[in-house]
Parts: C-alpha cells; sequence; structure tokens
C-alpha cells in the first residue's frame, strides 16, 4: 500500500520537519502549556531561583550597567515575565531589574502582551554576559538514533505519518565517534541517540558568553545510565503519545548532559555542576514546605495562598517529576554560584 505523503527519514530529519517546519509543532506557534507543564507553569518558585542565580551574577561581575538576561526556547515568555515582575516587587532588586537586557530566544512570532521590556528574538545575541537560562530546550535539537545490527551501526529510519521504523545507512563518522565515546552500543538492539547535534547547540550557547552563567534543564542521564532502548517520546494535549513525527505533537528525547557538558569546556567553560533539579532548587531556597495548620483559623486566605506556594514547589522539586530534570550549568570567567558548589551528578 503506498500512502500518499509519508516518507521515510533519519529521525534528525523527522524531528526537525515535525518541529520545525513551515507546519511544524513549534513553528505555527502551539502554545507548549497547551501540551505540557514546564518549571515556569508550574510555580513562581522557579523564576524566583533563577533570580536568585541572575543577582549571583551581577555581583560577580561587579554590577555591570547592562545585565543580559537570556532565556532560549523561551515558549511564550513566561518565565522572563516573571522574573522581571519579581525583580520589580523587591525593593533592593529594582535597581538590578533596571539594568536587566532581557531577551527571549524562540522560533515563534512575539506573543501578545509581553512586557515590553523583553526583547524577541530567534537566536541569542553574539554576545552575552550575564546569566543564559535553557529550561527543556535541548531535549527538542533534532537528533538522529542508530541501532546495533548484525551488519554494525545503522541509522534509524521512521515513516513520519505512521511512526513506523526500518534500518537506514551507517552513521557518518562524526556521529559514530560520538557515540564511541558517549553512548557506546554492545549488543545487537540496543539504541543510541545520538547528541553531537545537542552537543553543539550547547557549545553554541556557551560560546557566546564574554562572563556569566549557562543553565539548561532537561530530563537527561549519564554515560553510566543510558537507557538501551533510546527515550524518544511524543506529547499532545497534557499526555504522552505515540512519538510519530507527523506535526502534530512535541517530539522529544532525553540529553546526554555530560556529553554537553564536555562540549561546553571545550568552548571555553571555566566550572561546571551536573546535578538533578531537586538538588539545584533546594540548595537554592526551594523546600516546598507547608504553612502550619494553624495559619488556617488565623489567616485563611493567607494559609491558603502558602498552601498553594508549597504546592507549586513540592512540584518542582518531585524527585519522580521535575525534580529529576537534570541540571548542567556552566560558568565563563566566574566562579560556580556558592549554593551550587559541590552537589552531586544525576542518578545512574
Amino acid at each position: 500500500m503506498i500512502r500518499v505523503g509519508w516518507v521515510w527519514m533519519t529521525w534528525r530529519e523527522a524531528m526537525r520537519t515535525a518541529l520545525y517546519g513551515p507546519a511544524g509543532f513549534y513553528a505555527r506557534g502551539e502554545p507548549p502549556s497547551r501540551h505540557f507543564r514546564t518549571s515556569a507553569h508550574v510555580s513562581s518558585a522557579y523564576a524566583g531561583v533563577m533570580l536568585v542565580l541572575l543577582r549571583e551574577v551581577d555581583a560577580a561581575l561587579g554590577h555591570p550597567g547592562r545585565l543580559d538576561l537570556v532565556d532560549v526556547g523561551a515558549g511564550r515568555g513566561e518565565l522572563l515575565g516573571q522574573l522581571l515582575d519579581q525583580a520589580d516587587q523587591a525593593g533592593p532588586d529594582r535597581r538590578l531589574a533596571a539594568r536587566i537586557a532581557a531577551r527571549a530566544v524562540e522560533i515563534t512570532p512575539r506573543p501578545d502582551g509581553l512586557d515590553p521590556r523583553i526583547r524577541w528574538r530567534a537566536s541569542p545575541p553574539a554576545a552575552i554576559t550575564g546569566l543564559v537560562i535553557a529550561s527543556e530546550w535541548l531535549d527538542n535539537i533534532p537528533l538522529d538514533v542508530a541501532e546495533l545490527t548484525p551488519d554494525g551501526p545503522r541509522l534509524v529510519l521512521v515513516e513520519t505519518g505512521s511512526g513506523e521504523e526500518r534500518p537506514g545507512p551507517p552513521p557518518s563518522p562524526a556521529d559514530l565517534a560520538w557515540s564511541r565515546a558517549w553512548w557506546p552500543l554492545h549488543t545487537p538492539g540496543d539504541r543510541a541517540e545520538l547528541g553531537r547535534t545537542r552537543c553543539q547547540a550547547w557549545a553554541g550557547v556557551v560560546r557566546r558568553i564574554t562572563r556569566g552563567l549557562a543553565v539548561a534543564a532537561d530530563y537527561g542521564h549519564e554515560r553510566a545510565g543510558r537507557p538501551r532502548q533510546g527515550t524518544i517520546a511524543g506529547y499532545r494535549d497534557g499526555r504522552a503519545v505515540r512519538a510519530i513525527p507527523d506535526g502534530s505533537r512535541d517530539i522529544t528525547a532525553h540529553v546526554a548532559l555530560d556529553a554537553c557538558a564536555a562540549a561546553g569546556r571545550a568552548e571555553r567553560a571555566t566550572a561546571t555542576v551536573l546535578t538533578t533539579q531537586r538538588q539545584a532548587l533546594r540548595a537554592l531556597g526551594v523546600t516546598g514546605r507547608r504553612p502550619p495548620v494553624a495559619q488556617a483559623g488565623s489567616d485563611p486566605l493567607g494559609y491558603a495562598r502558602a498552601l498553594s506556594r508549597a504546592s507549586g514547589e513540592a512540584e518542582l522539586i518531585d524527585a519522580q517529576g521535575l525534580g529529576g530534570f537534570g541540571w548542567l550549568v556552566q560558568a565563563v570567567g566566574l566562579d560556580i554560584p556558592a549554593p551550587l558548589t559541590g552537589l552531586g551528578g544525576l542518578p545512574a
């Protein structure tokens, strides 16, 4: 049977078309919050943590007249908007807020009603002095998938309309070298998601930092704990669906964050921490602690607000959910902020 309009592609080509092509999931302006919850959607405490990091970076830079704040993969600009609002509301931060040069990096058109202080652009600035945030960005960078067959590693081809797969040609020499270094294949049937494109994307961000800090937050893994069958998944309308690259859904795969860390170090990153979101946020003051029950009698409205805030914080640091995200933090020309030093790595 010939299915008109359905074609076989490598996973990298299929992801690029399904997400960023003319009718792609992100290119047509789908609001991410309609399909999945990110940390910025769950609680304003996430923006509060990024404001803490921005203060640390500002102090380390000597309080420059202009402080860059760049959100790569900014969605609808929610995180930057919340952060600027919080800086406005905090007395000591008002002078900081006046110096922030906020930039949202996203391929979709600028949404209506966004804070006019936020500049909207399709690529990061060429030179950055300040803080770069990349929350759930790297997992949407297209990549190829290789499977070990009796004839050696082969790229996996996928049919764009059905999600069916079949073996394709061998990976490129560069991808084979990446796999040997970061995701070795041992047994026929083993798969590797070839994250060289993610490493290049992250290196491109770090390369633009003159002095500052870059934070990537994503579901990730390290070499000792790579999943043998990979992690490619689809999301639509708030639930997990089959990973069919037809443009109707988000297509994502977890990130080899240790490989990205090495790519950042090769681009002048002078210090690195690789940890979990749970560890990082707790070190930065997010506890998820519920208010005392007695407050419900004396201040019911305040109690309800505090309970809602605690619920959001708890979701941010839930080890089985968002708290299981990996955090890759790299500094260029600065030290890692003190609260994050000495944190452990991702679970194997």
